[in-house]
């Protein structure tokens, strides 16, 4: 049974792909995402502002001990090139990582700043990643800021590291966009070679006994699979060139298989494989297999777009008909009203 798929211009044997995760600081977790049929591994995200808080803190750390010791001369401090910050022991597990393992490691990159993006994303191109993920993790909290503005943010932070890399780009985004099939339109104009679908961003809460915000991290569900799976399946086929990968929510073979009905070339699983293990990627593996051949099909393009804009009946079903067909069609249970 053919499993490959072409994705950012690499060629897997399929379409799951580990999407950044703490499982990728580990080379045991990585060999056995590869073991269990991982046809990429995309690597934990480096944050931009970790990388420089930790820069300024070593700084601080170091002059702190200059003005503190009247005695101390140039010799008795250690240099700060011989500390190995977070840049440093990510650029050598891109290294370890690419000795160890036959399938392809892509970057993930979390920044905010154009200068920040370019210097590192050299970086990771040098260390040896394949392919480098880009996750602007912007929440436009201005009211002030433009929706174009928004969009003018990733445009120009993508066209800046197009003109310096050559590795494929990705880009990871959110829903919030106004026009998302068009903005998606001028990423891949802009040099773009995918988009992943959707970022999933992490809300705070708030404490109610304390009057604070609390961080509390909610493993993804099935259902988050449905957004990614309506906008791929509208992108599907409209953009040449452009790979569409599907992330959040995909815990099943089935969540995976409809995504790939809609059109996506990969599947990006994370939070499943954080709660059963690097393991469970076979089991979704071996789900995806066993409904190809109950269905006769032979390989992933037989059936990749199946259910997409393009090739169901009515396209509308994707958009607003289906949401009043859903309204008008739904019962109330007996008992709730009178």
């Amino acid at each position: 049974m053919n499993l490959k798929t072409e994705y950012l211009g690499l060629t897997l044997k399929n379409p799951l792909v580990p999407s950044a995760s703490p499982l990728s600081r580990s080379l045991s977790s990585a060999r056995e995402l590869e073991d269990s049929g991982a046809a990429a591994i995309i690597m934990y995200s480096l944050f931009e502002e970790a990388i420089t808080a930790e820069a300024e803190s070593m700084a601080r750390f170091l002059h702190h001990q200059e003005t503190g010791f009247a005695e101390s001369s140039d010799g008795f401090l250690p240099d700060h090139h011989d500390f190995e910050n977070g840049l440093t022991r990510y650029l050598e597990q891109i290294r370890r990582l690419k000795e160890s393992l036959d399938i392809p490691v892509i970057a993930s990159l979390n920044g905010v700043t154009t200068g920040g993006w370019i210097k590192h994303a050299l970086e990771l191109q040098q260390a040896g990643a394949d392919a480098l993920e880009l996750n602007v993790y912007y929440i436009a909290g201005d009211i002030h800021q433009s929706g174009e503005q928004v969009e003018q943010r990733y445009l120009d932070l993508l066209a800046e590291l197009r003109g310096q890399i050559q590795i494929p780009i990705n880009m990871k985004l959110s829903p919030s966009f106004s026009s998302l099939g068009h903005f998606i339109g001028r990423l891949a104009a802009a040099g773009a070679n995918g988009v992943s679908l959707f970022n999933r961003f992490y809300q705070p809460d708030i404490n109610i006994e304390a009057l604070r915000l609390q961080m509390r991290l909610h493993p993804s569900t099935s259902a988050e699979v449905l957004p990614a799976m309506r906008w791929i399946a509208l992108l599907y086929g409209r953009i040449p060139g452009l790979s569409l990968g599907a992330t959040g929510g995909v815990h099943t073979a089935e969540d995976a298989i409809k995504l790939l009905l809609a059109g996506a070339d990969v599947v990006h699983l994370c939070s499943v494989l954080l709660q059963k293990g690097p393991a469970y990627l076979g089991l979704i593996l071996r789900g995806i297999e066993d409904w190809m051949e109950e269905q006769g099909f032979e390989s992933v393009t037989d059936f990749r777009g199946r259910v997409s804009a393009l090739t169901v009946p009515n396209p509308a079903e994707f958009e607003r008909t289906n949401y009043i067909h859903v309204l008008d069609s739904y019962s109330v249970a007996p008992g709730v009203m009178a």
